[in-house]
């Protein structure tokens, strides 16, 4: 460990006796660096990456790039256990020759809704979810993650975070059943907190509408954005269901916004990382990034998010096709 250690120490770009620190001005060689690096090689104006993930991504990835040289392999379960990689691969699409159009996952969505024995909404949340990223208390590669959030109703919640092992990712390793949420599987707890009651009338604590209009103005609440774009609308429905658990209204409602979205296109069919099967819709806009919207074919429920990498970014170490984050939600 004291080797690695000193070699993490060495790879410092700020070190506890260096002139400059990460609050302070940029050296000329840094500022030429990142110049270059936010600047479009043709025309040296346009972004790289897309506008309001350029600051998380360059310290995100350059975090990465530099635990990966130095820790390729996780060890899962201490020094004897079987190597597996922190780094998930994008899943597979299976190409269908007449896709399944969006439109139609909405009208199913609507169907559902109409239900008699149709769920409701429910105030917390269930998911599965990795990310390439970085902040003050998380490491910059993580280990996916599980975690599952249940509301009382006095207004209390109980979150409970469980880091699981990345060779049985289909396998969930959480349950809620008689009201406590509790490990059944292989993870390791990493946070189990109980909040005191608390209510809000502002999204996304409030409950959401089930009207596609008034849905769309509460996504943008949350998101504290107008949502001009398809990646805004899919992040601020991430928001959404990392809150709530949709019923069937609230879904249909939701599918019928994300139906009505721009650059949406069908792609065929695939397996999602907790093993449902579901129909992928895809949108290349945003530059550098492919986002993939995972829906349940029976009745348009959002299954999960992906995002994915279009072109390598070398500075980084990162290459097109691998993932930058997922998210799988459980109901």
């Amino acid at each position: 460990m004291t080797d690695e250690l000193d070699l993490l120490r060495r790879a410092n770009p700020v070190p506890d006796d260096g002139h400059r620190f990460g609050d302070g001005p940029l050296g000329d060689h840094a500022e030429r660096r990142l110049a270059r690096l936010l600047a479009d090689p043709g025309t040296g104006r346009r972004p790289l990456l897309p506008a309001g993930r350029r600051p998380r991504l360059a310290w995100a990835l350059t975090a990465v790039a530099a635990v990966a040289a130095l820790v390729p392999v996780l060890l899962v379960g201490g020094p004897a256990a079987t190597p597996a990689i922190a780094a998930p691969r994008p899943l597979s699409v299976v190409a269908d020759p007449t896709p399944v159009p969006l439109e139609r996952l909405a009208e199913r969505a609507a169907t559902a809704a109409g239900a008699e024995d149709a769920p409701a909404a429910r105030r917390g949340t269930h998911v599965r979810s990795w990310s390439l990223g970085m902040s003050d208390s998380e490491p910059p590669v993580t280990l996916p993650q599980e975690r599952i959030v249940r509301w009382t109703p006095d207004g209390r919640h109980t979150e409970l975070v469980v880091a699981t092992d990345p060779r049985h990712q289909a396998r969930p390793v959480l349950t809620d059943e008689g009201g406590e949420p509790r490990l059944v599987g292989d993870g390791r707890v990493i946070g189990r907190r109980t909040f005191p009651p608390s209510w809000s009338d502002a999204p996304p604590a409030a409950h959401p509408p089930h009207d596609p209009t008034r849905l769309r103005a509460y996504l943008a609440e949350t998101a504290y954005d107008p949502l001009r774009t398809t990646p805004e609308l899919l992040d601020a429905a991430a928001q959404l269901l990392d809150n709530w658990t949709l019923g069937a209204r609230e879904s249909a409602a939701l599918t019928r916004l994300l139906a009505d979205a721009d650059g949406l296109r069908p792609t065929g069919r695939v397996t999602d990382r907790l093993g449902r099967p579901g129909q992928a819709y895809v949108y290349d806009g945003a530059p550098g990034i492919r986002h993939m919207l995972i829906l349940d074919p029976s009745d348009g429920a959002v299954l999960g998010l992906e995002e994915t990498f279009t072109a390598d970014q070398p500075e980084y170490g990162v290459r097109a096709g691998e993932v930058m984050q997922y998210r799988a939600w459980i109901r």
